[in-house]
Formats: C-alpha cells, structure tokens, sequence
C-alpha cells in the first residue's frame, strides 16, 4: 500500500493538534480570546473560499455529525414546543427526512438512530428512469411524494442532495430543488465531493446553486491533503438559540480548538495554495477524460486488478451500470500526489487490458457450451465476481467420492493446467470467492482456441481420475495380497506344527527330543507380485524369476504370448512335474526349449548332476 504525502500542510495540520493541548491549559480567559478568533476566522475563510456568506461554521470529527446537528436544529425550529415537550410533540406530525437513493449508504439510517426518529420517517426518492441523469433524484417523484406525506398528516422537514454522489459523482439538480424545498418550507442540504469547485474562479451554474442551500458538509481534509482535519457544516440560522440547543455552537473553549488544525493549514496554503490544489484535481479528470475518449475507451468499463502505482483508482458497484472503475481525485489527489503521468499510465494500462476484456466477454459463451459439451466429466461454474473466462471443474462421481476426491482432482488439474506453455492464467479463483474446489482460467486473447482448450481440461481431468482409480485398485490388490498372505503363513505355521508332534513344544522334552533326532523344518516363504496381483511360493517365484533371465526368441516377439500369467485363475492351472529344483553351488540349470505344443509351452529344466531330470510344464491359459 502507498503511503500517504504528508507534505509541509500536513506537517502544519498534525502541529495543530499539538498547539491545541499546550493552549487549553491557558487561563480561561486568554483561552476564550484565542479560540473565538480562531473559530470566527476560520469559519470567514471558509464561506468566502466557498462563496457562502453570512454562513457559520461547525467542526465535527465525523462527516456526518453535522447533519445530525442540522436536523436537531430544524427539529427544534419547525417544533416550537419540541424544548419543553420533548418526542411527544412529534406524534402529532410525524417529520419526514428525505435523502436520494444514489446518497451515502446508510446515511438515512444513521440519523433516524441517532434522533431518535422511525424508520418510517426516512423516504428514499428514487432517480430518474426516463429523462435525465440516471444518478440523479427524480424531482417530480419528489414533489409527488411531499404531497402524499402532507395529505397524511406528516411534516415535510429536509432533504439532503448531493454534490457529486459518492459511487458516480453525479450531481443532483440543485436549483430546481430548493425551489420544491421553498414551496414546502423544507431545510435544503447539500454534500459531496464536487462542492470543492466552489473555490475555482469558474463554477458551473449547477455547482452554483449550492451556495442557495441552508446548509452543506464540506470535508477540506480530503480536498487538499491535511491529515487528521475536521469535516465543516456551513448553515445558515438567525436565531443563536437554537444553534446552541442543536449542538451547532459551544460555549466551552475547548471544544473550539477543534478548527486550530484547520486553521494553521489555512494559514500556511493561503488562497491560491487551495485553489490550486483543487484545479489540480479537476485538470486529472479532463487529463483521464481526453485520454480514454482518444483511445475510445469511455463507453466500456469492466472490474480489473489495479496496480498500486493507479493514485485514486477503485472499484465500485453501480446499481444500473455494475462493475465499474471510478477515479476521484479530489478524495485521493493531493493525499497521494498523483500526477500527469499517473494518469498517462492508467489510460495505457486501460488500451492494454479493454482488447483482452473484449475478447474474453466474447468468448465465455463459446467456454460455457464446451464445458456443457463435456459433461458430465465437466461441469461449468458461475461466478460472477471472477473477470476471465469461467471456472470449469471435474464431475462424473458419486457424491461420497466428490466430497472427498473432489478438491485433490482439481488441485492436481490446476498444477498440470499451469504447467503447460501457455500465455493463459490458471488461477484458485478470488480470495474470498464462494466456489471452492475449481479451476479458474483467467482473460484471454482472440485468437484462442476454445474448444481445444476444454479439451484439453477435460483430457487433463480424465487422466487424473484413471489414475486415481488405479492407485485405489493397486491399494485394494495389495490389501488382498497381504490377507492371503498372512492365511497362506498361518497354515504353514499350522502343517509344521503337525509334522513336529506336541512333544517338540514343550520346552524341555523338545529340546532333548531334537537331540536324539533332529528335524529338517523347511519354512516356504512368499512372494507378492504387484504385477500379477497374487501371493508366489519361493518355487513360483524362483521358477519366474529363472525363466525372465533365461528365456529369450521366439516367444518374447509374439504379441499374443505372456511370459507369465497375470491372473490368479491362469496361475491356479500351473502343472508342477517336479516336487523341487535344485538351484545351488555346483548346480547349474540349463533350459531346453521344447517344440510348440497345441495347448502348452513346454520348458525343460535338465541338471546333469543331478540323479533325475525335472521337468516343468507351464500352460498357457
């Protein structure tokens, strides 16, 4: 993350808050003396910098606290008894707030909470759908809906507009509304981020009609970069009464010092240090405007990642228009510095990924039916916080062996996926996406092939499942083998219990009887062959491995013959003509190979040293 441009204004900001704890410890009435100056020259600077005069001022930590303190104030004017007779005088007529539907989210709910007020007196008026703006508040609707709350019995009270809406920057049209706002004796607010402008030599007359409004939110700090600054609600009222039980104005000196940080900025920027700061950021938005109408960009507007290095940039949902990229400057400009060639950067990086967006819009449909073509091995995910080309994931198992299958196949899909020479990003998906377990694929070119690309998944996917399902089978075959095994020991164990008697059990009398006649035990081991997936004698084994050394021709080219049986069945049909081969020092076994018979091949096993040749007989299922 940037860090933020704490300039010299900064550095005059951050010493404010400083100067005011050594001040509030003066003696009380050096300290009134000081703070009225501060407070009263602060508040003239600011409704001459922003053309609103007669106008006081109100500093506040949170931007909204000063709205709060407005409605109180037009509570207590339009309630005469509201002083003595509290909420109860409210019940009479119920007052209404009205605010915009492009407003700040979840600033109507917040005053409601904060006065005490019904959910019921907030009404949200809706923005044009037919003529205008679509970001802007329907000023007949409005009218319609005053009309209808006075018919029952309620109070019309404020209405807040805006000066640039926070999601669009779209400014409501202020004239027209503070003429409906007259006509029904409503309070006017305004806020917003293009109330800056009102500090430029040229304002545009829909700009201009803010300084008409009872009162406006301003929120200097951002504007021009000062760190740790109040928010200001300018307002207009001549009775000082009523201010004072609005919480408009204090009495303690202390609360004043409130505006020292401000006002030592102020100092320290002078008025051309400020207006220049604020053309700065209105030059950036004609800069991006040029730029993006230059490359034909302005009318295609998507989510992408953005790059640090992008001052000002983000991501915001729109109700009408989605997704889209917004640049405010006067909120970020002079916090994070942003320059000329900051926005050069960004209009390059839009004419570099929009072709590639382009694309890849046009070719998820195309990705969604391959992968349909493909099921139910492939399965196609929606996600529509993911900008590329969709998120495919493997399918075609029971439920059982999904839940637990699922995430090891895909996680291997993704490695081999990401292995390939390709230009393409495969990717988990988005941080904190709701799809789990799938194989994101991110933006890509025209010329891709997209049927080759799920083939490919799909082909990736299928050989991942195989041998997922040989491992499985391999582990079920060993698993048998070893049972078979430890039965084939038991009753090896069992039969030379048999052939040595009880007697040669017992511990003393064994052991004197195999004094007197010692007996050859003969312990058969055995062999398991992953290949052949059974349990070998060590004579199967011996026999096997003698013949893969020794047997070579005309056998071994035969496409149709096995060396040695792979099947338990085949091996249960091994004729054994001999009860033993004599494989030891001094023997040496030679194989003689034997004509072809119909239903048999035939190796002869001859030892010369021995009394008897020995021969065995391996058919072929």
């Amino acid at each position: 993350n940037r860090m933020q441009n704490v300039g010299e204004q900064g550095h005059m900001a951050l010493l404010g808050h400083s100067l005011a704890a050594y001040i509030s410890v003066l003696d009380r009435e050096r300290l009134r003396k000081l703070t009225t100056r501060i407070l009263s020259d602060t508040t003239l600077w600011l409704c001459r910098l922003f053309r609103y005069e007669n106008g006081s001022a109100y500093f506040h930590e949170d931007d909204r606290d000063g709205l709060v303190k407005v409605c109180r104030l037009v509570i207590n004017a339009r309630y005469e008894e509201y002083a003595s007779e509290g909420y109860a005088v409210l019940s009479s007529k119920q007052p209404v707030i009205y605010q915009s539907a492009s407003g700040r989210p979840g600033l109507g709910q917040h005053l409601c909470s904060q006065l005490g007020l019904p959910l019921s007196s907030l009404c949200t008026v809706p923005c044009n759908t037919i003529f205008g703006s679509q970001h802007q508040m329907d000023v007949a609707l409005l009218d319609t809906l005053i009309k209808e709350d006075i018919e029952a019995g309620k109070l019309p009270l404020l209405l807040i507009v805006n000066a640039g809406t926070p999601g669009a920057g779209h400014t409501d049209k202020l004239a027209r509304l503070k003429d409906v706002c007259d006509q029904y004796s409503m309070w006017l607010h305004v806020e917003g981020v293009n109330l800056a402008t009102l500090a430029l030599a040229q304002v545009t007359s829909a700009i201009m009609a803010a300084t008409r409004s009872d009162s406006m939110t301003l929120t200097p700090g951002q504007w021009l970069g000062l760190p740790a600054v109040t928010a200001v609600t300018l307002y207009r009222h001549e009775d000082p009464a009523l201010s004072l039980a609005a919480g408009l104005t204090c009495s303690q000196p202390v609360a004043r010092l409130r505006a020292l940080p401000l006002w030592l900025s102020l100092q320290y920027l002078g008025h051309n240090g400020i207006v220049q700061k604020i053309r700065h950021a209105t030059a950036l938005v004609r800069a991006l405007e040029h730029l993006t109408l230059n490359n034909h960009t302005v009318d295609t507007v998507y989510s992408f990642p953005i790059s640090p290095w992008v001052s000002g940039v983000d991501v915001v949902e729109l109700e009408d228009e989605g997704t889209c990229v917004r640049f405010s400057p006067l909120l970020t400009a002079a916090v994070l510095g942003t320059q000329q060639e900051n926005i050069e950067e960004l209009a390059e990086k839009l004419a570099q990924l929009l072709p590639v967006m382009c694309s890849t819009m046009c070719l998820r449909q195309d990705f969604r039916e391959e992968t349909h073509r493909h099921s139910p091995s492939l399965a196609y995910i929606q996600d529509l916080s993911w900008p590329g080309l969709g998120a495919p994931q493997t399918e075609g198992m029971d439920e059982s062996r999904r839940k637990q299958e699922l995430e090891k196949i895909n996680t291997e899909l993704l490695k081999k996926l990401q292995d390939l020479d390709t230009d393409i990003v495969f990717s988990t998906g988005p941080e904190f996406g709701t799809e789990e377990h799938c194989v994101f694929i991110g933006m890509v070119t025209e010329d891709v092939d997209v049927s080759e690309l799920v083939d490919t998944v799909a082909a990736l996917g299928r050989d991942i499942e195989e041998s997922g399902r040989l491992l499985e089978n391999m582990t079920e075959v060993v698993r048998k083998g070893i049972l078979e095994a430890e039965q084939q020991l038991q009753l090896a164990n069992e039969e030379k219990l048999m052939e040595e008697g009880m007697l040669r059990q017992l511990p003393l009398v064994g052991s004197v009887l195999n004094w007197f006649s010692p007996f050859q035990s003969s312990i058969k081991g055995r062999t398991f062959n992953l290949a052949a997936g059974t349990v070998w004698t060590d004579l199967e084994s011996s026999l096997y491995d003698v013949i893969r050394r020794k047997v070579t021709s005309p056998f071994s080219a035969l496409p149709a013959q096995r060396i040695w049986p792979t099947h338990e069945k085949e091996r249960d049909i091994i004729g054994l003509q001999t009860s033993k081969v004599a494989v030891g020092q001094g023997h040496t076994p030679t194989l003689h190979l034997a004509p072809p018979l119909s239903s048999s091949i035939a190796f002869k096993a001859t030892d010369t040293e021995m009394a008897r040749p020995n021969d065995v007989i391996l058919h072929q299922g």
